[in-house]
């Protein structure tokens, strides 16, 4: 496990923002933390990183959102409201799960942990002192 500390939510951006530059596709990544601990900021900045142009909001009533990369797709899923991993794959995370061209984040993965592929990146967020705290693992 690797941790960070950023200090605003531009940091927190730019954490994200530097884990989309890097992205290949295929990967998977699992964000969790309490509302407002910076999920959404991360991913925002993860989706510039990976060349979406436009707005990036939370998909707390879609569930999922699709955006056009560099690479092909991020798939961007907000877990909240659902109870388990089978509304996700009802709704065709199958589609996007693993895909050569796809990166997919799903906020509140903790809810639909059925559905979490081998190969993930789980990031933790919690709010400290001053700023936030990101595990990697």
């Amino acid at each position: 496990m690797k941790q960070f500390i950023t200090s605003t939510p531009e940091e927190t951006f730019v954490f994200g923002e530097n884990l989309g530059k890097n992205c290949q596709g295929g990967e998977v990544f699992l964000l969790s933390g309490d509302l407002g601990a910076g999920k959404t900021c991360l991913t925002q900045g993860l989706a510039r990183g990976l060349g979406v142009k436009g707005k990036v909001n939370s998909p707390t009533f879609n569930i999922m959102k699709i955006y056009k990369t560099k690479i092909g797709h991020l798939c961007h899923i907000d877990a909240y409201r659902l109870n388990s991993g089978s509304d996700l794959k009802m709704i065709g995370l199958d589609d996007y799960l693993e895909k050569k061209d796809t990166v997919v984040v799903i906020e509140w993965a903790e809810k639909v942990k059925s559905v979490w592929p081998k190969n993930r990146i789980r990031i933790k967020i919690k709010n400290v002192v001053r700023g936030r705290k990101i595990e990697v693992t």
